[in-house]
């Protein structure tokens, strides 16, 4: 009689613990997705190169912003200098009709050769008067970083020489006669002397003078934060002040200031980041965000 009652408990027994386990399994989580899933899912990690332009399109596009500056889209794109030398990380803002979104983006390690390169000793270790020169022109140009005019550019820009040749040098650290200097922030176009060097886009003359370094040199305001130089000129063609048209004669490559021979140092500064020209020339690509 025992053994019989076993024997019934037993599918009872059975059936129940089947029930409770399919509960169990209908109410437990969802199993954690794999290390590659989760990153797929929440979008791959993105690195951008110091110097580098990163673009992040979209439909509906309202506004841009970085580190507290807001500004519009161009062209259904949102466009972010990041400066020569950003370390770390930054977080990229758009706004759009559909909502805000943001993407945090790492800026990946200095890529940039060493170049050693052989100077006048003046360039090197100026006099008490030059360095007071040197000074006085620094602080010239660090007011443009902060012009806030309307745009008046489109990308890509114009080539500043009518044939330009492979850009060299952005980015390199500089070694004059054994002393470590800044990196180089322009590219460098080879070209003989006089050769005309034309603008980049409409925009302004805000400085067009001889500095120390940069020689008989031409800076314009493009709007939107984008100031454009063109450096060691043998001759200036426009004067402070005045409006240039896209690809309108600024003046002939020289080898003013502190060179190793005739070339156009051409730089780019866009919202006070120094960023490769050749990537707005249209001769480089921007980091894509999909």
């Amino acid at each position: 009689m025992e053994l019989f009652g076993r024997s019934t408990a037993l599918p009872k027994l059975a059936a129940v613990l089947s029930v409770a386990l399919a509960v169990a399994l209908a109410l437990a989580p969802p199993p954690a997705p794999a290390a590659g899933a989760a990153g797929a899912a929440a979008g791959a990690a993105l690195a951008a190169t110091p110097g580098s332009v990163v673009r992040w399109a979209g439909p509906g596009l309202v506004s841009c912003s970085m580190a507290g500056r807001e500004w519009a889209p161009l062209d259904g794109a949102c466009w972010y200098p990041l400066d020569l030398e950003r370390t770390g990380s930054v977080e990229l803002v758009r706004r759009s009709a559909g909502g805000v979104a943001s993407r945090r983006v790492a800026i990946a390690a200095y890529p940039w050769p060493t170049q050693r390169l052989e100077v006048e000793e003046r360039y090197v270790a100026p006099s008490a008067a030059e360095l007071a020169r040197i000074a006085r022109e620094k602080e010239r140009v660090g007011r443009l970083w902060s012009l806030a005019t309307p745009r008046r550019f489109t990308l890509p820009l114009a080539a500043p020489l009518d044939s330009l040749p492979p850009a060299s040098r952005f980015g390199a650290r500089r070694i004059f006669n054994g002393e470590p200097r800044s990196p180089h922030s322009g590219a460098d176009f080879a070209a003989a002397p006089g050769t005309l060097v034309r603008a980049a886009a409409a925009g302004r003359v805000v400085l067009a003078e001889e500095q120390f370094f940069a020689g008989r040199a031409v800076f314009l305001d493009h709007g939107d934060g984008l100031i454009s130089m063109s450096f060691h000129l043998d001759t200036i063609a426009v004067a402070e002040g005045d409006e240039v048209a896209r690809g309108q004669t600024l003046g002939t490559v020289g080898a003013t200031g502190r060179v190793t021979g005739p070339h156009l140092h051409f730089a780019l500064r866009w919202r006070g980041a120094r960023v490769d020209p050749e990537i707005l020339l249209g001769r480089g690509a921007p980091v894509e965000i999909r």
